[in-house]
């Protein structure tokens, strides 16, 4: 593994666990721990961190959402499984939202392949995947650009989708915990997925293996609003039969 996509991976554990040591990293990256404290060293350089005794904390005075670069990197082959699996779901003249997350770029560039698609969207990077694209209908959502994540927030982006209805929507999040549900990073996030579930008449969560026993900030909705979850690998026994019992429909490779 390389040092910068070490770096992004610890970074985006920190944001989710607010806290890491530096033996533990060690010992899940088969590195020194010299190694892991000059990792932590150039993320503390570049604000996101501050050093404590034997591991680092997250930055409390800059809690902004990573960086759509760094996040775009952290695994990328999970995320290409799930757009595959994402491909086979979605069909001729369906209706879409697609959400700003990564795993949502992976699947505007595994569905460019179908025919006629009405895709909503308030990732930058997915209008841009899509741009070349014929005979689609590409919505962007408008709104406020958020820095550092190519995606569109605020009101306007909420309004927008509002005014649709589609069959079907693709989101990712950043945990998900079998007592408290869907959760992302922050509430203008969680907010603007909230919305798309409310307009869309089937609910997708597209989230690599890596969420699952994981809590995130903000709460984005409870199991009862999701209809499938697509993974990049089969989930443990307990995570099965708790999707059988709320009737969630499970694809994995």
């Amino acid at each position: 593994m390389l040092a910068a996509e070490r770096r992004n991976i610890i970074l985006e554990k920190i944001q989710e666990e607010k806290k890491v040591i530096v033996s533990e990293l060690s010992r899940e990256y088969e590195v020194s721990e010299e190694t892991i404290r000059r990792d932590l060293d150039r993320l503390e350089e570049e604000g996101h961190i501050v050093k404590s005794y034997g591991g680092a904390v997250l930055n409390e005075a800059n809690l902004t959402e990573l960086p759509h670069n760094i996040r775009r990197g952290v695994n990328t082959a999970a995320k290409q499984k799930i757009a595959e699996l994402v491909r086979d779901e979605i069909e001729e003249n369906d209706h879409i939202f697609l959400d700003a997350s990564t795993t949502s770029v992976f699947i505007a560039k595994n569905i460019k392949q179908k025919e006629h698609l009405t895709v909503i969207t308030n990732s930058i990077e997915n209008l841009l995947e899509l741009s070349l694209v014929s005979g689609w209908d590409i919505i962007s959502t408008g709104g406020q650009l958020k820095a550092g994540t190519m995606s569109l927030y605020g009101w306007k982006t909420a309004e927008t989708l509002s005014s649709y209805h589609v069959d079907k929507v693709f989101m990712s999040c950043k945990g998900i915990s079998m007592d408290r549900g869907i959760t992302d990073g922050n509430d203008e996030t969680a907010g603007i997925k909230q919305t798309m579930i409310a307009s869309a008449d089937n609910v997708y969560l597209a989230a690599d293996i890596s969420k699952f026993d994981k809590k995130a900030f903000s709460q984005i909705c409870g199991f009862e609003r999701i209809n499938t979850v697509i993974t990049d690998r089969e989930p443990d026994r307990a995570w099965k039969e708790f999707f059988a019992a709320n009737r969630i429909e499970l694809i994995y490779p």
